[in-house]
């Protein structure tokens, strides 16, 4: 008997525990999201001169539902891409029968349940921006009613499925600002451009890759553009990203430092794509990926999370 045989006949949570470590790792995104958070409240309260932190019940409620919404993001991609991974991706959980579709939308239904409750009881005012996101996700599920012509146009298909970030970023400061009944800081208009862009900065990051990981069916940036234009490509948002993120920094009173630190990450992380343009290989275009998650955490806990934790601890 195989192994996937095997695996697909292990009781639920088994299954589902590898299902989260191949398709949404919850300790690597748990705390990639968890910093995110924490520095969308850190940097709206810092631009406004509050004191202090918000209660650590609303952080972890807030948190609990930044992370589990975007596990939706993931459930729903499955179902929107099943087709195409029936066909071309069959090493994938669902595909190869690890866990049904049906299993995934009952979690999917638990989570939205958990999420509802969560937010009515603690902060029910929040639930008009939770169900701004929610409504949002299902116009992406259902590819905006013109699956056909996105998928032709990688453009405006990627654009317009990264606004699902700000969105959840308006919900995590909002646990700041709106709670609080003020006005939002106008500096989180930066904060919120360098989250869409972060969310870029991902997607092409993670589909770098070279001639021999290309599969057939699957797009990446290197088979559209080229394996020299895609990496520019991706160190060319990094730039953008960058002096978005210097913005947001000068506006919450960083200085000089602010620029030293977000030039010191920018030149830091450009690096792995520029020895994939020398060396195109596995190691290389890995590489990126892991510096476009390693950006994104550091430029979040950069503009909010540091200096707030310096306010918290040191002052």
């Amino acid at each position: 008997m195989s192994s996937v045989i095997i695996e697909n006949n292990f009781p639920f949570f088994k299954r589902l525990f590898i299902y989260q470590k191949e398709r949404f790792p919850l300790l690597g995104h748990g705390l990639l999201v968890a910093a995110f958070s924490f520095s969308a409240i850190s940097y709206s309260r810092i631009c406004r001169g509050a004191e202090g932190f918000v209660s650590l019940e609303t952080f972890l409620i807030g948190a609990f539902t930044t992370v589990s919404l975007f596990f939706l993001v993931r459930v729903f991609d499955e179902f929107k891409d099943k087709e195409e991974d029936a066909l071309y991706r069959k090493y994938l959980p669902v595909p190869r029968g690890l866990i049904s579709l049906k299993e995934l939308k009952i979690l999917a239904i638990i989570t939205v349940a958990l999420q509802v409750i969560l937010n009515l009881i603690f902060f029910p005012k929040m639930l008009f921006m939770y169900f701004v996101i929610i409504g949002y996700l299902c116009l992406m599920g259902k590819e905006f009613f013109i699956p056909v012509w996105l998928k032709k146009h990688q453009f405006w298909y990627v654009t317009s499925h990264m606004f699902i970030i700000p969105l959840v970023d308006v919900y995590a400061s909002g646990l700041d600002w709106f709670l609080n009944d003020v006005k939002a800081p106008s500096g989180l208009i930066f904060f919120f451009a360098v989250s869409y862009m972060n969310g870029i900065v991902l997607e092409i990051g993670r589909k770098i890759k070279p001639s021999e990981k290309e599969e057939e069916g699957v797009n990446s940036y290197t088979k559209m553009l080229g394996v020299n234009n895609a990496p520019l490509l991706w160190i060319g948002v990094l730039f953008i990203t960058f002096c978005l993120a210097v913005f947001a920094a000068n506006y919450a009173g960083y200085g000089k430092t602010g620029l030293w630190v977000l030039s010191f990450l920018f030149i830091i992380c450009s690096i792995p794509a520029i020895l994939f343009l020398n060396k195109k290989n596995i190691k290389t275009a890995k590489s990126v990926e892991l510096s476009s998650a390693f950006w994104t955490i550091a430029m979040y806990l950069s503009l909010g999370g540091f200096p707030m934790l310096q306010k918290l601890f040191f002052n």
